[in-house]
């Protein structure tokens, strides 16, 4: 559990690297060719692309890799996936949700369900936790390119709903259907953003001591070293003093 700000603090991101990040660009890869196979091949003509592709830079996922993704979406062997949801419980009471791609509804679900199994969770029904959750945009720019007060005032006048600063990174939150326009505007003022995307933003979170915090970052990288996971998000948090002991 890594990061500066508190959602990087909630949103939990492991740090393996070569095994990681294999796994990563091959998650960032399917979302490219379905977003591109979904509407336009073209990021400036297909919001979803556009941002799958900006995620993809951000992980440094090289420019033939993302190109090779679009043109797969083109070719008549691209694969189908159905997107789902899955929703439950880790230690704790910790609400989790779980979003996939998928070309095997039956593999997954099972695969799934015997994560949560395995690692002292339970699986329920969709909608069992999500709406513990609000569906938002997110978008970050570096925290050098302007005090917190200016990006609040340019953030809420492009349609942001709110707004977290800190020395590291500004963290924009907007409704999801304003992401592209929000996003938009601020990079004319601001320059390119570091991240802009849809997220499940926790309307609580609870705070975790060590024992608990070990058990759901266990069920959390189970999950995520799944092929067909895509996302994993968490309504938990991790004090610095606990975060230090891991």
């Amino acid at each position: 559990m890594a990061g500066h700000s508190k959602w990087a603090n909630i949103q939990h991101r492991k740090g393996r690297q070569d095994a990681v990040r294999s796994k990563l660009f091959s998650k960032l890869s399917k979302e490219i060719t379905v977003a591109a196979k979904m509407g336009e091949p073209d990021p400036e003509k297909n919001p979803r692309l556009r941002l799958a592709v900006k995620e993809a830079k951000t992980n440094s996922v090289p420019k033939d890799v993302i190109e090779r993704a679009i043109k797969k979406s083109e070719s008549g062997d691209a694969q189908d996936y159905d997107e789902i949801r899955y929703e439950g419980y880790g230690t704790g009471g910790v609400a989790v949700i779980v979003e996939t791609m998928t070309d095997n509804r039956n593999r997954t679900a099972s695969n799934v369900r015997s994560i949560f199994s395995k690692f002292g969770g339970n699986l329920g029904e969709t909608g069992s936790v999500s709406f513990m959750f609000d569906r938002v945009g997110f978008i970050t720019f570096p925290g050098g390119i302007t005090d917190a007060d200016e990006m609040l005032e340019a953030a809420i006048e492009s349609g942001a709903i709110d707004v977290e600063s800190s020395q590291e990174e500004h963290n924009i939150f907007c409704t999801d259907g304003d992401l592209n326009n929000v996003s938009n505007a601020l990079e004319l003022q601001f320059g390119e953003s570091i991240s802009s995307k849809l997220i499940w933003r926790p309307q609580t979170t609870t705070e975790l001591g060590l024992e608990e915090a070990e058990k759901i970052l266990k069920l959390i990288d189970a999950l995520e070293d799944d092929d067909d996971v895509q996302n994993v998000t968490a309504n938990f948090n991790i004090s610095e003093d606990t975060l230090n002991l891991l």
